[in-house]
Formats: C-alpha cells, structure tokens, sequence
C-alpha cells in the first residue's frame, strides 16, 4: 500500500472522528437497533464531545449494530483531513458535504482493506500489479479534493476491485484443492447456509462470497482459502473454528459473529470483546 495510506489508517480511530456514523447513516428499529433514526441526523444518544453515551450498553440496549459497524477509518479521514479538523456542529453548514464525504470514503477505505489482502496473497506477478495500481488511485482518490471525491465514479471502482479480488481469490483457492472436487456442490457463491450445520468440516477453498451464513454453525471447521468476501456471517458460530487463512474477512463480520478464544482468525482483525461476555 502506498506510504501515504497504511494499513492501520484503514482501522476506525473513533477519537478522531466527529461521529460520522452516528449521524451521516440512518437506521430503523429492528433486531439490530432498538429505534428508527433518520439519515443526515445526530444519535440522541451522541454526547457534546462526539462520544457515546450509551456505549457500554450498547447491546443490551438494543444497538447490536452499532458494535458491529467498521468505518475502515473513514470517519478520522474525513474529519481530520478532508475538513481539517473542524466538525460539522462548529460548522453546521458543511453537514450536507461531510456526511456524503464519509458515504464514499468508507467504501473506498473498504476497497483499500480488500486490496491490500489481495497484494498479500496473490501469486501472480500481474495480479499483484493490478491490485497495487488500484490500490494506487484509490489511495490518491481520499487524497484529494472534495470535487474530486464527489465526480469519483464508485460503481466503476466496485467492479474493478472485484475483478481482481476474484482472480487472486480463484488462485488462492485453488492452491487448497478448491476444484479437485472435494467441496459439497451446495457451497457457492450467494449460498443460502443460513443455519446450516457445518460443524468440523474442512471447507478448505470454498467459494462463499456473499453467501447466507447466518446462524450457521462453523465450530471446529477449517476455512483455509474459503472466499468470504460479503458473506453474512450475523450470529455464525466461529468457537473453534480455523479462519486465520480465510480470504478477505473484515472486522464488521467477525463483530457480527459467534466466537470464542479458541477461535483462529486472520492477523488483520481481532476477537470482539462481546465474545467473551457471559
């Protein structure tokens, strides 16, 4: 990754923010939160400092969302350097273009996570050039002027990250024996799994991005290489099961699972301490 973005500016630093996801995101009460709240509208939970008010109850509350949500450090970046470290309640006038800012700068920000793994694990000399090239206008994207931000064609930049994330993911995945026909037939992409019982399988190189994980149950299963790229892994049970090889795993999915200290998971995330909460 280039030396102007490192890796760890793709990790939320909420100290630094002006709780962009506390107020640019809306939601609606459900499962996940426990009342509606409109986009482009603060928290009323949002303390004068930008802090949470309610954060060390944030689940039993209801707001199982909110300890789920990952910005990939989009909020310090747009706070602190697409508006110089002057929030949007000194200047209530720049709400509109800071809130739209941080919409396209965490989603450029998860590209840059995803690419930045694919740099790591792809064996072809092209597909790490392609990925670094990428990875490079990316970069220079959150770089650059709010102009510049806001002409950023996002659905064109989707389409060629994916690209490359599925030709090293095929790579990857292959090295593991993916197509020497080992794998059930039912584990594809988009696979509706949710609840399925998978406990202690070796999944080795299975391609499940965007699949339905929920609730499945993963105990004790070997996922070296297996493409997990959107999949949905909301109440997945991970209590002893190998991920540490698995293919682009974000901390928003790991926070959304089961776990426990036995669990295996990549070096780039980390066990959410509500795993251990009994």
């Amino acid at each position: 990754m280039p030396s102007s973005l490192r890796r760890e500016d793709l990790r939320a630093d909420c100290g630094s923010c002006f709780a962009l996801c506390c107020t640019a995101f809306g939601f609606s009460r459900s499962v996940d939160f426990a009342e509606d709240k409109p986009a482009g509208s603060p928290c009323r939970h949002l303390a004068s400092t930008f802090s949470c008010t309610v954060h060390e109850g944030l689940r039993p509350r209801g707001f199982r969302g909110c300890t789920v949500f990952d910005c990939f450090g989009a909020g310090q970046a747009v706070s602190q350097r697409l508006f110089s470290g002057v929030s949007w309640r000194e200047r209530p006038d720049t709400q509109p273009d800071m809130f739209a800012a941080f919409k396209i700068v965490k989603q450029l920000h998860e590209m840059l996570w995803y690419l930045a793994e694919a740099c790591e694990r792809a064996y072809a000399p092209e597909a790490v050039h392609e990925a670094r090239e990428l990875e490079s206008a990316i970069a220079a994207l959150t770089h650059g002027s709010l102009a510049e931000l806001f002409s950023v064609d996002i659905g064109a930049l989707h389409g060629a990250v994916r690209t490359v994330l599925m030709e090293v993911s095929e790579e990857v995945r292959a090295s593991y024996f993916a197509e020497a026909g080992h794998l059930d037939p039912s584990f594809t992409p988009a696979a509706d799994l949710a609840g399925a019982d998978l406990r202690a399988r070796r999944l080795c190189g299975a391609d499940l991005r965007g699949a339905c994980l929920i609730a499945a149950d993963l105990r004790e299963s070997d996922l070296a290489a297996v493409d997990l790229l959107g999949a949905d892994l909301r109440d997945a049970r991970l209590e002893g099961a190998d991920l540490s090889a698995a293919l682009y795993v974000t901390q928003p999915q790991i926070n959304a699972a089961r776990g426990d200290g036995k669990t295996r998971l990549p070096a780039s995330v980390s066990a959410p301490s509500h795993w251990f909460d009994h």
